[in-house]
């Protein structure tokens, strides 16, 4: 039993997707989150500058004593967490392989897509996960660098002509690739679900990276005997630029109203 609570960070609001799930599975935790509003979005960083937000990141959340860290951004996750990990005397997970893992048991003819930001693509990170795990699946990769700051300006929701043009423009030629699986390789994604769907069609299993992360997080933290126990857990929420537009879009991913206000923190000083 460990009473500590959990650090979630992302670029914004994306990794709210995660904690949702983590709130399901693991009602008993606290959970700090820090979304990095003054620097989103990462997906166009080089790996350097993404290691340095990272890293400060990670300082923050680590001054409330953290038991386990979920780094809930999938372009942090495939640029700078084999070094996050290694710098950490805690355990610290990404998105990477527990979405790939639950692609390479969804996946019926072997042909899975990702999309993700520009850097998550470039990192190849995915393609070299999903090889050691089944080296017959062939991964086909799209880059959507305009679906962040979309849904971070609530552009998300089926019907609305920006997001639907430019969904179908990045999502066509992955849906002609003949993919039966998809894994949405960035925690802002999961809110464009329906959009994407409706662009990949029926036949095309979506991967919610941040939901599988959150399974992964709850096995680490049971195999580890770090689970907490208690009644219910908690959820704060810290953002560095803008904390009441973060508040206002945050129930978006949550599901939920807020327990309280957005914390405003000042990134650079850690």
């Amino acid at each position: 039993m460990d009473q500590r609570p959990i650090g979630v960070f992302d670029s914004g609001s994306g990794g709210l997707t995660a904690v949702r799930e983590i709130r399901s599975i693991l009602p008993s935790e606290n959970i700090i989150y820090f979304g990095d509003t003054s620097r989103v979005p990462y997906g166009g960083r080089s790996p350097e500058i993404l290691l340095h937000y990272a890293r400060q990141d990670v300082h923050f959340l680590r001054s409330f004593d953290v038991k386990a860290l979920l780094v809930a951004c999938g372009t942090v996750s495939t640029n700078a967490l084999p070094v996050l990990a290694a710098e950490s005397d805690i355990p610290i997970l990404g998105v990477v392989e527990p979405a790939c893992a639950a692609a390479a048991a969804a996946t019926r003819n072997k042909r899975v897509g990702l999309i993700a930001t520009s850097a998550s693509v470039r990192s190849g990170a995915y393609e070299r996960t999903l090889a050691a795990m089944d080296s017959t699946i062939t991964v086909y990769a799209g880059a959507c660098p305009l679906f962040v700051p979309l849904v971070e300006n609530g552009r998300f929701r089926p019907g609305d002509t920006v997001i639907e043009t430019v969904a179908r423009e990045y999502l066509t030629p992955l849906r002609d690739t003949g993919i039966d699986t998809l894994i949405l390789g960035c925690t802002h994604y999961p809110l464009l679900a329906e959009v994407i769907a409706g662009v990949m069609g029926s036949g095309v299993t979506l991967i919610d990276s941040g939901a599988s992360a959150a399974r992964a997080l709850r096995q680490t933290l049971s195999d580890k005997g770090l689970l907490a126990q208690r009644a219910s857990g908690t959820l704060t929420l810290y953002a560095s630029d803008q904390p009441q537009d973060f508040g206002a879009l945050a129930p978006q991913f949550l599901r939920r109203p807020l327990e309280g206000a957005v914390l405003p923190v000042d990134i650079e000083r850690y």
